[in-house]
């Protein structure tokens, strides 16, 4: 292989350097006079991001100070003052807390899990799910039968009766994005105990909901749903490679008994609040655009990238838009929702208030998928309004914007859903997203500053677009 000379390396970074620039401004022939401005602006946004972005250290604040966030929680009040007190320092023109009573379960001592093969005894890695009861003091120990959907567990009947049933439905990894692999499998989590609680089983595990072989277990929510409570079984989450071996095991020791104990509990609900800051517009001010994310968490990590990652970003939006001297039209607004993840009562309640107080939203973005490399929006409007954000393509694909697609868009921003609003879901790489979701691998290391920033300049030119256009656009009118 030939070597490098100083000179070979030189040309490469000019025409590096030059190919980048290109790419920026790329057919500015193409552009209208406004969107020369526009695609000026946007540069700018990114640029500050960049150059003087606030995100990252505000994410390690976050999460190295006070960590997981599980609502009701002490973390989750310090949370709250928290969000307040940055809000104030970035300079919004108001900001408040929103009262709302959330729900409070805690985990309790540290699971354990475990079973024996010739002798052998096999510690699996596991976790409580979110709402589950707890185990009897001296845990659990029956036979385990193994089931790989929900489907195929509400045809158990009696076989069900006295055991422990294993959900073992693994996410289907030729899915190019991981959020529909995880929509595949998250049913078994969520409702497996509902199914097969009234059928006398004694127990259910889930394996994690992530697309990699490990260590890890990852909680989550689960329900009962409206069964009695006597058919109300703890439910619990093991690893990935747990669930592996422990499927590889049962093949040829069909009657192992499995063991675990968890000493979980719900408590009363608990007082919290959303955190909310705006940004008046100057032209329409009672017209609202919301950018935000949830401020819980799970307790096992420190929320990092689920979903501090969201909460520093959306702020950053409005960080973006004074330190660039950009008024916008309408009143931006950051909130930090308070218990998406064991319960949407934030959410609710935030669409409860503004439904009640008569306000126009005409428009809402949320960052909920992590922190990773931007890829694009998922857009949740009518068809008129999904081509009109998608016409934007060429000012932002110059930033790896490229998938601006119909779909959903965020379960925080969903309640605020009708027929006048645009919402909007940021959309990162996937890839990465499920080794960490929900684990005690969700900590502050795991997320990239340049990723991070990126993210928060993405966001915060679909909002300069969307306040530019959006609302004069006669489709969105009220």
């Amino acid at each position: 292989m030939k070597k490098l000379t100083l000179l070979t390396i030189a040309s490469v970074i000019i025409f590096s350097c030059k190919t980048e620039q290109k790419e920026i401004s790329k057919s500015p022939a193409k552009f209208s006079v406004e969107e020369k401005k526009d695609s000026t602006n946007i540069k700018h946004l990114f640029n500050t991001a960049l150059t003087q972005g606030k995100s990252y250290e505000w994410l390690r604040d976050l999460t190295s100070n006070i960590g997981g966030r599980l609502s009701g929680s002490p973390e989750a009040a310090k949370a709250v003052i928290w969000g307040e007190k940055i809000m104030n320092e970035v300079g919004l023109d108001s900001v408040w807390l929103q009262p709302v009573m959330v729900p409070h379960w805690v985990r309790g001592e540290k699971e354990e899990a475990n079973y024996t093969i010739n002798g052998n005894k096999i510690d699996v890695p596991i976790c409580a799910l979110g709402f589950s009861i707890a185990t009897p003091t001296n845990g659990i120990t029956a036979e385990v039968i193994e089931v790989k959907s929900l489907e195929e567990a509400k045809k158990l009947g009696d076989k069900a009766k006295g055991k422990i049933v294993f959900f073992n439905g693994a996410f289907d990894n030729t899915l190019i994005h991981t959020f529909k692999a995880y929509g595949g499998c998250v049913g078994q989590r969520f409702a497996g105990a509902s199914v097969v609680g009234p059928f006398g089983a004694k127990g259910m595990i889930v394996r994690s909901m992530t697309n990699g072989i490990n260590d890890y277990p990852h909680t989550g929510s689960m329900g009962y749903g409206d069964i009695a409570k006597e058919h109300q079984i703890p439910a619990a989450a093991i690893s990935s490679r747990g669930a592996e071996n422990l499927s590889k095991h049962l093949k040829n020791n069909p009657n192992l008994k499995f063991y675990f104990k968890q000493s979980c509990k719900t408590l009363p609900d608990a007082p919290s609040f959303n955190v909310v800051g705006e940004i008046k517009g100057i032209v329409n001010p009672d017209k609202i655009m919301v950018v935000g994310g949830h401020l819980d968490s799970w307790d096992l990590g420190d929320g990092a990238h689920d979903d501090g990652t969201g909460i520093v970003q959306s702020l950053e939006v409005a960080y973006l838009f004074k330190k660039n001297n950009i008024k916008p039209k309408n009143t931006i607004r950051i909130v930090f929702f308070m218990n998406e993840e064991n319960g949407m009562k934030g959410a609710t309640e935030y669409a409860r208030l503004a439904k009640e107080n008569g306000e126009l939203h005409i428009g809402a973005l949320e960052s909920d998928a992590g922190g990773h490399t931007p890829r694009g929006f998922s857009i949740d409007a009518n068809q008129k309004n999904v081509h009109l954000l998608q016409s934007w393509k060429k000012l932002l694909a110059p930033y790896g914007l490229h998938d601006i697609d119909k779909g959903g868009s965020g379960a925080d921003i969903g309640p605020l859903k009708d027929d006048h609003v645009t919402l909007v879901g940021y959309r990162p790489d996937s890839q990465r997203y499920f080794d960490y979701h929900h684990t005690v691998t969700d900590t502050f290391d795991k997320v990239n500053k340049r990723e991070l920033e990126l993210g928060s300049a993405s966001m915060a030119s679909i909002i300069y677009l969307m306040d530019k256009y959006l609302y004069t656009n006669e489709t969105l009118k009220p």
